[in-house]
């Protein structure tokens, strides 16, 4: 059973930073993507940003220069960076582990949720 726990979350003014963390722990894949979602009410959930196990991210427009992934393949830890924060951030930040094994079976997992929101 592959759990991911998120943490980090909160309350900030605009301009502020918030660091969210997401820990996986389970069986699963070293071939793996890493990443975090968000979903504002009333909006689908949407990509923020993402890194594979080879360190290669992708970073949605909307945050790039604001927001960077990392992670910590030892501890099997993504985090997110955010900096310069927005109202327009205020969300549920969802982390998610896509993982791949030796027959290239696709295995997706979600975190429960943390949510961010950001003060005018």
């Amino acid at each position: 059973q592959v759990q991911l726990v998120e943490s980090g979350g909160g309350l900030v003014q605009a301009g502020g930073s918030l660091r969210l963390s997401c820990a996986a722990s389970g069986s699963f894949s070293t071939i793996n993507t890493m990443g975090w979602y968000r979903q504002a009410p009333g909006k689908q959930r949407e990509l923020v940003a993402r890194i594979f196990s080879d360190g290669t991210t992708n970073t949605a427009n909307s945050v790039k220069g604001r927001f960077t992934i990392s992670r910590e393949n030892a501890k099997s830890t993504v985090f997110l960076q955010m900096n310069g924060l927005t109202p327009e951030d205020t969300a549920v930040y969802y982390c998610n582990l896509i993982s791949l094994d030796r027959s290239s079976r696709r295995y997706e997992y979600w975190g429960q949720g943390t949510q961010v929101t950001v003060s005018s």
